[in-house]
């Protein structure tokens, strides 16, 4: 086949790229079982009446169908967009083999048709963590699920990953506070805040002038509680002091500082309340979460999640859930740029290369590499008979660091072709340095 032109946002790593990835999605799957969750992998395609919601991101599904279908498909799939649709759908459909509350990870690839740009592709790796109640959920769990993430992060910062700061809100809070200064077109409250960022205060007053029919007070009002910002419980302070009283305010101010309060001892000055925070919460339900890259928040929310109090109901039977998820490929974007000394050893598993002297004797190169693997040590045959220099020069070019000659002097001989040192072996016995064993990352 002609080399093809690349496919714009459906990035293909190299192979030392594909050991850093690797990398991360090991660490993410070893922290998230630390924590509990069950490791699920979703099947690729859902029904498009189940993905397509007459929203904006109808736009970007994917569809699927047979090259040579006979005419229309009765049920036509597409590839899924996040790893939330098609959690509702397994919940439903294994309900009654599950146990609840249901703590679930999955580290696999979604896909959206949207323009490719730096660190957005059209192909994408996420980690999804989510608890699942079946009924109640109740409010710990909106705890556990940003410091299981906070966690995670800690362990990728010996990949050059910076630390991260995790911004929370509550719907129930934003809307508890609309309401109680008589605001009651809640969504249009949520546009409004949502562009507090991009367009400044002067500019969302106006804006919820426009579309959510606030007077001056009003506006004032909702202006001082979006410019709150704390990593202490004591927010909760700032925001009594608005004078505003609502049961939803109440119950989204219970929960967040319960949140911060934890998070200050367990991990200190990573989440910081932003009240100012609306995206997401068209849907979310109770908490909401946003995370930054700290000294790069141009890149957006690294990781992002919340509260949903109706994920899926099944018949009388309704699961709650809330979750998060971590952008892995938009992590191996800033990984892999320029900027960064994250390296991996080598690209290929091998430690060594066994030699072979004469292909009539490749046999016994066969024999001491199946040795070794017995012993779980990667390695390879030579692919020919070549002088000694040429093989040695072949694992040079894949930078594995041992070649293994079974007639040197004194029999069973392996060369560092480093340091250039070669001693006497035996294939029952010898195993490399751990560092030298896998492919390892580390910092240049």
């Amino acid at each position: 086949m002609a080399k093809s032109a690349r496919l714009s946002g459906f990035p293909e790593r190299l192979p030392a790229e594909r050991v850093i990835e690797k990398t991360i999605i090991d660490t993410l799957e070893h922290t998230f079982a630390l924590h509990g969750f069950s490791a699920l992998n979703h099947r690729a395609v859902e029904p498009i009446s189940q993905l397509a919601k007459d929203g904006e991101i109808d736009k970007e599904i994917f569809a699927v169908s047979r090259l040579h279908s006979e005419g229309a498909e009765r049920n036509p799939l597409g590839l899924h967009f996040d790893l939330t649709v098609p959690l509702a759908r397994y919940i439903a459909d294994n309900a009654n083999e599950l146990s609840f509350p249901f703590k679930a990870a999955r580290i696999q690839p979604v896909w959206r048709g949207e323009r490719p740009q730096a660190g957005r592709y059209r192909e994408f790796i996420q980690a999804d963590i989510d608890v699942i109640a079946d009924g109640e959920l109740p409010g710990h769990f909106e705890v556990e699920i940003p410091l299981a993430v906070a966690d995670a992060f800690s362990r990728l910062a010996p990949l050059g990953v910076p630390g991260i700061r995790i911004v929370v809100n509550d719907r129930r809070l934003l809307e508890g506070f609309a309401r109680g200064i008589g605001l009651t077109n809640i969504q249009a409250v949520l546009r409004c805040l949502d562009k507090y960022d991009k367009i400044g205060p002067d500019e969302v007053a106006k804006l919820l002038a426009a579309e959510a029919g606030a007077n001056e007070e009003q506006q004032q009002l909702c202006l001082r509680l979006a410019a709150i910002e704390s990593d202490s419980p004591d927010f909760a302070d700032d925001v009594r002091a608005l004078g505003v009283e609502h049961p939803l305010l109440d119950d989204g101010l219970e929960s967040l500082t319960t949140l911060l309060r934890a998070a200050a001892e367990r991990a200190p000055g990573v989440v910081v309340a932003q009240l100012k925070i609306a995206r997401g919460l068209d849907y979310y339900t109770g908490a909401v979460y946003e995370t930054q890259l700290i000294g790069h928040e141009e890149l957006g929310s690294v990781s992002s999640g919340g509260r949903y109090d109706s994920l899926v109901a099944v018949g009388k039977r309704n699961y709650p859930g809330v979750g998060m998820s971590i952008g892995v490929s938009r992590l191996m974007a800033f990984i892999l740029g320029e900027e960064s000394d994250v390296r991996a050893t080598r690209g290929t598993p091998s430690a060594a290369v066994i030699a072979v002297t004469d292909e009539a004797k490749r046999g016994e190169a066969d024999a001491v590499a199946a040795q070794l693997r017995s012993r779980d040590i990667p390695c390879e045959v030579s692919p020919s008979a070549a002088k000694f220099g040429k093989q040695i020069r072949y694992a040079e070019r894949r930078d594995i660091p041992f070649v293994w000659f079974t007639d040197g002097e004194s029999g069973h001989e392996v060369k560092d072709i480093r340091s250039g040192e070669q001693t006497p072996t035996d294939p029952a016995a010898w195993t490399p340095d751990a560092d030298d064993l896998w492919p390892r990352v580390y910092r240049a």
